[in-house]
């Protein structure tokens, strides 16, 4: 099995100065022609799947100097990402086609139901990033006065989870024969309701879809609390995970491995992907120019209220030139992401100003910079090493730097036989070495 690689597919990159670079495309929210070209960039690169993070919501309204300059995670004026991907069905062959919806404002039936006709549509390459919302204000566009809690958001989601897989074991693969002579159009015998009565949903089914041509979309996550690992050990058949180095991305592969055994799952049913971003130039200069003139792209007031956005902290209250501020004592931070970069400023004693800059070319997750042998050097390391199964790739300046990558890196990581040469299989499961599920037959 080669390394999976998989493209991050913000259309303003990763960086918050990026949209301003050059380089970088004009105008672009909610372009299709944009969407387009790169899926077919990372298609001609024989990368497994395209991934569309989403958000149900406007933010950072209340750092006005950030909301007018745009963080690359916001998506102020972003496609809903399922009609996108089924759009960019029609335009690719191969690629993976993956996007997120959460589990805290929205319902079985419906994500169950997007996703069974996006796997259709495209021919069995769609993946459902299944996240718990941790944005609280999104809960005020979905008639609740605050945000779910976060034990109640994780138990609702393994809810969720299981739902939607039973709903896709509604039909038989065989269910509708669709035969002129007999007039038979469907088996009445193949089909099963779910009647799921749980705490949270009460669920009828059968779902009004056929059953998906790779028995059920791929399922992603990215948590890596205690709940989030327990939901992706349990339901997930990717994960997405940021570690800034390779001796803490060997722990959590290890751990999740054994997760996934607790659970009667084969460690390697999990795969890992190491969340980077990757600056890549022909030379090691070139890619240190290209970090140096997007930094100079963000002014220290968008720094600040992109650090305070990623950490939850107000840290215009904090000299810039300042230290960084740990949490509270028995405090931590809204997510993941957040709790990685205080702990980074604290161990290297970093100011305001030090960790906004370290966090602006990553989004807060891990960075490999230099030319093609390089980074290709640190992939293998990774990857060999066991810190992961293959890297979510995205790209500081988009669409050239995808572009870069996929002619220079690719190439090398071929070359030494970490990467496939085409496409092994005609589904996104099989290019990743995923079962097929078998159905769940309903007494």
């Amino acid at each position: 099995m080669s390394m999976i690689l998989a493209a991050n597919a913000n259309a303003q990159g990763s960086h918050v100065g990026e949209w301003r670079h050059p380089d970088a495309w004009d105008k672009p929210a909610a372009n299709i022609s944009n969407a387009v070209r790169l899926a077919q960039i990372a298609e001609a690169g024989k990368m497994d799947l395209l991934f569309i993070a989403d958000g149900n919501g406007v933010r950072n309204m209340d750092k006005p100097d950030l909301f007018a300059a745009t963080s690359p995670s916001d998506r102020p004026g972003v496609f809903e990402p399922v009609t996108l991907l089924s759009a960019l069905a029609m335009v690719t062959k191969h690629i993976g086609l993956v996007a997120t919806t959460t589990t805290t404002y929205d319902e079985p039936f419906h994500v169950a139901r997007r996703f069974a006709s996006l796997d259709h549509i495209s021919g069995g390459r769609a993946g459902w990033n299944l996240v718990t919302t941790s944005h609280a204000y999104d809960a005020l566009n979905f008639s609740h006065a605050e945000h779910v809690a976060r034990e109640t958001r994780y138990e609702r989601a393994n809810e969720f989870a299981d739902i939607v897989k039973g709903l896709w074991d509604s039909w038989a693969d065989d269910a509708f024969p669709q035969d002129k002579a007999s007039g038979h159009f469907l088996e009445p015998a193949k089909v099963q309701k779910i009647a799921h009565a749980g705490k949270h949903f009460q669920v009828s089914g059968p779902l009004n879809a056929p059953r998906p041509p790779q028995g059920h979309p791929v399922i992603f996550s990215a948590g890596q609390s205690e709940a989030g690992r327990d939901l992706a050990a349990r339901h997930s058949d990717c994960l997405f995970a940021i570690e800034a180095t390779l001796p803490a991305a060997q722990t959590l592969y290890a751990d999740y491995k054994n997760r996934v055994v607790t659970h009667g799952r084969a460690p390697d049913d999990l795969k890992i992907l190491a969340g980077v971003t990757i600056f890549i130039g022909e030379t090691e200069q070139a890619a240190d120019d290209l970090a140096g003139a997007l930094d100079d792209l963000v002014p220290p007031a968008v720094g600040v209220d992109y650090l305070s956005k990623m950490t939850g902290l107000n840290m215009k209250e904090h000299p810039v030139d300042g230290p960084m501020p740990g949490w509270p004592e028995g405090h931590h931070g809204p997510t993941g992401i957040a709790d990685a970069i205080v702990q980074v400023a604290q161990d290297e004693n970093l100011t305001v100003r030090e960790t906004y800059k370290r966090i602006l070319p990553q989004m807060a997750g891990n960075m490999f910079k230099g030319n093609p042998i390089q980074v290709a050097d640190v992939m293998e390391e990774w990857y060999r090493g066991k810190g992961c199964d293959g890297f979510m790739i995205a790209a500081p300046v988009v669409p050239t730097g995808m572009e870069r990558f996929t002619r220079l890196v690719v190439p090398e990581l071929q070359r030494r036989g970490l990467f496939r040469q085409d496409y092994e299989g005609s589904t996104l499961r099989e290019n990743l070495g995923l079962k097929r599920p078998v159905r769940q037959v309903r007494d």
